[in-house]
């Protein structure tokens, strides 16, 4: 099996609710993840259940970027 994480997560500001698109730069799964969002750093930690970071004087939360799992081998 070959996996795939995506370039690109959802990241929610709970001040606002407001959804937003950023760019994943670096990601170590249930640990750190980093974001760009409007051109911008936001480093995040794993809290148990989600990523959560602060910049700009908001909190940022997400769930990760999405990985896909693909099945290899013979007659696939």
């Amino acid at each position: 099996m070959k996996s795939h994480i995506e370039e690109t997560c959802k990241v929610t500001c709970t001040n606002n609710d407001k959804v937003a698109e950023a760019e994943v730069m670096s990601f170590n799964p249930k640990n750190n993840l980093i974001v760009a969002l409007a051109t911008n750093k936001i480093h995040m930690k794993w809290n148990g259940s989600v990523y959560v970071g602060n910049a700009f004087g908001y909190e940022f939360t997400t769930h990760g970027p999405i990985e896909h799992v693909t099945k290899q081998g013979r007659g696939l």
